[in-house]
């Protein structure tokens, strides 16, 4: 009998906690059960008066609110106050960017997917999609990518007029100053299209887009800076760069050696407030024909010209090319991408404090600024990037896998292929899902600024593994560089991706994991506050109420871990339909997650900081929950098709197993031995049962891009594959069709073979025997002639006389 009240008791607490009971909820439920307890047990009275008291000694602390603040929560928050970690001002700001979007619920361990999947489908509107039917299009017609990059290692004169004419420099400025205002699915869509075409041409597209002067001038520029830039901005009369990366500072940018002075000096003979400037800065797109710079630089005010303060910090100012003391003009040549890029370096240049963004009242807010602007940005231009390359690797790579040939086969019957072209295609469909999914929860209004960072760093290196198993499939087709080769510069240019913007290295091991945590925790960012405030008592009883709730929050968690792993979530309430338990398992996932967030922070403190590869596996488990997400709503916004399952199924385990081995990674590593094994057994009851797709899901999926199928059409949606006679892409596609429309055809030809009846050095000479035979027809003999003529031609390379590649 006695374990009947005690598994009714577990039962209890277990579900009290699953469903987040509410302390009121708690306090009756227990009560109850002590009363029953005490009413039909046969215990003895040491026994139960044990359990009242132990109940009472439990309860009293969480109702005496004054007794529990004086003798508990005061000695909490002096350990916490003497072993928080300190925090740069740079850090702080950073921290302080941006809202929190769906990586917020899946920090809560309870995920709400009807939230996820209500969330408004991204969609263009009429005006959006004339411009991607009609500028896009056109733009993408005149690219000659392979003399960009090699014969002018710049765009043509008319493709800059171009984009200039058509608005591609004003995506994000508002109607009213002669743009276009574009929505972020919108641009991404742009640079997704443009991308799979040229990364050069995409980048110069990209950068007056994102954080910039444009962005800056929108959300701080003064009215009258507003007047000035904008519209010749939208006009494409200003060529805006931003420098901010300098020789010390990359990452780091408190590191900044680049200063400004306040100090008094003239301008066109007049004595004027101003700032004596010197810089040295790298990197910087499109800095060799900026008419304009943005500039951000560490401002010093000593005569207290501007107001109390010496150091006022990171600024950000608006420089025509033109001014005296700019050096400018020199170009980097990253990776064999050719849009303008270089450095640029001042000297004693003076500019008026009004030049500053915002004005003088902005000193000092620049990194502000910068975080707050990069929240959404990153989101855009470098998954777009990545996504762009994917889809024209996911086009090409099953086309030509079905047109090449090896020991009389086509490369994509082999297993190994097959392999490959499964990994194209699921991670080209998680790269469209992610950045899809965070530009929608952009237009909603939100900043979202860990979703970002998530999407940033996982679609720019799942871009680096397509291209990287694209070069495998194609062998010396890939390598080639030429103007037929459609992969080479994609290779080359995708480490520019994974390096601006936040270094992916850094991106992972500090900023998902330490920002995430800090503004997504429900508690955590609370009490940093509250420890921080002035007032004593406010501290107190702020700092109280965020304990109080993170204590319980942490339980919730431990409880929902253990329950949820040992009936492999099953019994989680998740949409009804065909990818239910992969919505199950991402919620299982997620309490787990929650519950290792807090342990880690409990045991390792302020060290958590340092322990990177801690923080970095910490970050992978939340950043494959936002993956997954992103899958099961892609699919519903995609009309829930049936014959997307095999990519839908590849896609989610994947990201279950890395989910489970990023679990793994962080117990195998962390510091606490003996309560990493407890975790374990808590999370994994029955073992770690998620292993990557198998041979035949793979298969399934490698299917879908050896034929032209609604899925692929789907998946490589946004390519450009117009048929125009030298776009690469359209001849691939016109090669499949022939090629596959004359496989029957080879088939008779082969069992003729087979049968001795035809002989012949070739396809091609046994066709014609066949022919003469009887075998075949001369209708047939023409299908079989043009498709070999089209696979010649795809599997061709480029190759030049010497004095051609001289320059």
């Amino acid at each position: 009998m006695g374990w009947f009240w005690i598994l009714a008791f577990l039962g209890s607490v277990s579900t009290l906690a699953y469903q987040r009971a509410t302390l009121a909820v708690w306090t009756l439920a227990i009560a109850l059960f002590l009363a029953l307890l005490t009413i039909l047990s046969h215990a003895s009275f040491w026994s139960l008066s044990s359990c009242w008291v132990i109940f009472a000694i439990m309860i009293v602390p969480l109702y005496a609110t004054g007794w529990r603040r004086k003798f508990i929560t005061r000695r909490v928050l002096n350990f916490y106050r003497n072993n928080m970690p300190t925090m740069s001002s740079t850090e702080s700001e950073a921290l302080a960017a941006g809202t929190v979007g769906w990586e917020g619920e899946l920090f809560q361990g309870n995920p709400n997917w009807e939230k996820l999947l209500n969330y408004p489908k991204p969609m263009l509107s009429a005006e959006e999609c004339a411009f991607l039917e009609g500028p896009v299009q056109t733009l993408c017609a005149m690219i000659n990518d392979w003399d960009i990059t090699h014969n002018r290692a710049d765009l043509p004169p008319q493709m800059w007029q171009f984009l200039k004419d058509e608005g591609f420099f004003a995506l994000i400025i508002p109607k009213e100053y002669g743009g276009k205002a574009f929505s972020a699915y919108a641009h991404s869509q742009v640079l997704t299209t443009v991308y799979g075409k040229s990364a050069s041409v995409a980048s110069t597209i990209a950068v007056p887009n994102s954080l910039g002067p444009a962005e800056l001038l929108l959300h701080y520029g003064t009215e009258e800076q507003k007047n000035y830039y904008l519209p010749r901005l939208a006009r494409g009369e200003e060529i805006p760069c931003f420098a901010l990366t300098g020789l010390e500072a990359g990452s780091d940018a408190g590191a900044m050696m680049d200063k400004g002075i306040v100090c008094w000096g003239e301008q066109e003979g007049k004595k004027i407030l101003g700032i004596r400037l010197s810089w040295n800065k790298r990197y910087i797109t499109l800095a060799p024909v900026a008419t304009v710079i943005g500039l951000a630089f560490k401002l010093y005010d000593p005569e207290h010209l501007l107001g109390e303060q010496k150091k006022l910090g990171i600024t950000c100012a608006l420089i025509p090319r033109n001014t005296p003391g700019i050096t400018i003009g020199r170009r980097h040549f990253p990776c064999n991408a050719v849009f303008q890029n270089g450095p640029t370096q001042g000297k004693d240049v003076f500019i008026p404090v009004t030049w500053i963004i915002g004005g003088p009242k902005m000193a000092g807010q620049g990194w502000r600024m910068l975080m707050e602007c990069l929240a959404a940005g990153r989101a855009i231009s470098l998954p777009a990037s990545a996504t762009g390359g994917g889809k024209m690797v996911a086009f090409t790579a099953g086309a030509y896998a079905r047109i090449r040939r090896q020991f009389k086969v086509p490369i994509g019957r082999f297993e190994g292929i097959e392999e490959v072209l499964a990994r194209i295609a699921g991670y080209t469909y998680l790269m469209d899902a992610t950045r899809t999914l965070t530009a929608g929860i952009i237009d909603t209004g939100e900043k979202p600024a860990v979703a970002s960072a998530i999407t940033k760093y996982h679609v720019t290196e799942l871009g680096r593994s397509v291209v990287d198993d694209a070069m495998d499939l194609h062998g010396g087709k890939g390598i080639c560089l030429g103007p037929n080769n459609y992969l080479g510069r994609f290779y080359q240019a995708i480490p520019i991706a994974i390096t601006v913007e936040g270094a992916n290295i850094l991106t992972r091991s500090m900023i998902i994991f330490g920002q995430g945590a800090m503004r997504c925790h429900p508690y955590i960012l609370a009490e940093f506050n509250a420890a921080s405030l002035v007032d004593e008592n406010q501290r107190l009883r702020e700092f109280d109420q965020a304990l109080m709730g993170h204590i319980s929050f942490t339980l919730t968690n431990f409880f929902r871990t253990v329950v949820l792993g040992l009936t492999s979530a099953k019994i989680v309430k998740a949409p009804a339909i065909i990818t239910k338990r992969y919505f199950q398992q991402a919620t299982r996932f997620s309490a787990a997650f929650a519950m290792l967030a807090d342990i880690s922070l409990l045991v390792l403190g302020g060290s958590l900081k340092r322990k990177e590869s801690i923080s970095a596996r910490l970050g992978d488990i939340l950043s494959y929950l936002y993956l997954l997400s992103a899958v099961l709503k892609h699919h519903q916004d995609q009309g829930n098709h049936a014959d997307d399952l095999p990519l839908v199924r590849w896609a989610s385990l994947t990201c279950l197993f890395e989910i489970q081995e990023g679990i793994d990674g962080l117990l195998k590593n962390f510091p606490n031995r003996w309560l990493a094994y407890f975790l374990r057994v808590l999370i994994f009851p029955v073992g770690m049962r998620f292993s990557k797709p198998d041979d035949k899901l793979g298969f399934k999926v490698a299917q879908l891009l050896l034929a032209p199928t609604p899925t692929r059409t789907r998946l490589t949606e946004g390519a450009f594959t117009t048929d125009i006679s030298d776009n690469v892409l359209a001849v691939i596609e016109n090669a499949l069709q022939k090629v596959i429309a004359a496989e029957p055809v080879e088939k008779l030809i082969k069992a003729a073979v087979h049968d001795k009846l035809v002989k012949g050095e070739d396809l091609i000479e046994q066709g014609k025997v066949a022919l003469e035979k009887g075998i075949i027809s001369d209708e047939q003999l023409a299908i079989v002639l043009v498709a070999e003529e089209a696979r010649q031609k795809v599997i061709s390379v480029d190759d030049f006389a010497p004095e051609e590649l001289v320059r």
